[in-house]
């Protein structure tokens, strides 16, 4: 319990010094919000390009993601969406292009400097059915049953009990509802200077579990068509590397089976579960 308190809090001041910047800020800075050491960012080597994407509000994108999910996410006219770490609201304001002044979007966030950023970027935008709640993923603000559509970008691999969040997530979904999240997971094991470093923990690298660990929680939690909607592998600089590891063991790393990958995973809360999951 301990340890998990000081990842939370660690999660919490790294994210709560990022909100204070800037996009272009932050990227110059291979440690984020804090400390310019060179090289790029380990916060935005996974991030991807919103700007094709309708509702994208550059004032709102931190570059903290690692993927589209909103792309993804099948949001209709009229829905409810939840986005699980917020951030400044980019997401948000994606999902609410899709579902409409109909819909309604709610944001829940870690961090108090985010949420207040994100009320901010709405209240300028003119978007009064978005809305920003400060609280844990493991246990979220929201009444069971609210949602049509729950998205996340790059966000559980802050979070020490992932399991825990995949339980809200099936609690807070509709019947019927579905999930679209991008994530970072691992095929193979980082070495332990890498999963031990804390930069690299806020950064999404060392938080991240093996790829089929992450796909059994969603199938245990009890969802169903489980399907990858887009994978890419991600590559850490060796001037992010080396600020943790010896140029040797960089090379070692390179050279050996270890792969880190954003994927954006989709599933779905069934209509009627089956016994004990609790939905029916």
């Amino acid at each position: 319990m301990e340890q998990t308190d000081k990842i939370k809090e660690m999660v919490k001041q790294k994210y709560s010094e990022i909100a204070l910047q800037d996009k272009d800020t932050n990227s110059s800075s291979c440690c984020g919000a804090t400390n310019s050491c060179g090289g790029d960012s380990v916060y935005n080597i996974m991030s991807e390009n919103y700007n094709k994407l309708e509702g994208y509000t550059p004032e709102a994108d931190l570059g903290l993601g690692c993927g589209l999910p909103t792309q993804f996410a099948k949001i209709k006219t009229g829905d409810v969406v939840v986005d699980l770490g917020s951030g400044a609201g980019n997401d948000c304001f994606v999902a609410r292009h899709e579902c409409g002044p109909e819909g309604k979007v709610i944001g829940i966030d870690f961090t108090e400097a985010m949420i207040a950023k994100a009320r901010s970027n709405a209240e300028k935008l003119g978007f009064h059915n978005v809305e920003f709640r400060q609280g844990d993923i493991e246990k979220m603000p929201l009444t069971s049953g609210l949602a049509d559509v729950v998205v996340s970008n790059c966000v559980l691999n802050l979070v020490p009990d992932k399991a825990k969040v995949f339980q809200e997530i099936f609690r807070v979904l509709k019947p019927g509802g579905h999930f679209s999240i991008s994530d970072v997971v691992l095929e193979g094991q980082l070495p332990d200077k890498l999963k031990n470093a804390a930069e690299m923990y806020a950064g999404c690298v060392a938080g991240a579990i093996q790829k089929e660990d992450y796909l059994n929680l969603i199938r245990e939690t009890g969802f169903t068509h489980i399907t990858i909607q887009k994978e890419k592998a991600i590559t850490v600089p060796d001037s992010i590397l080396t600020d943790y590891i010896t140029e040797e063991e960089a090379q070692s790393f390179k050279n050996s089976k270890t792969g880190i990958f954003s994927i954006t995973v989709f599933a779905k809360k069934e209509e009627c579960c089956k016994p004990g999951n609790g939905c029916c």
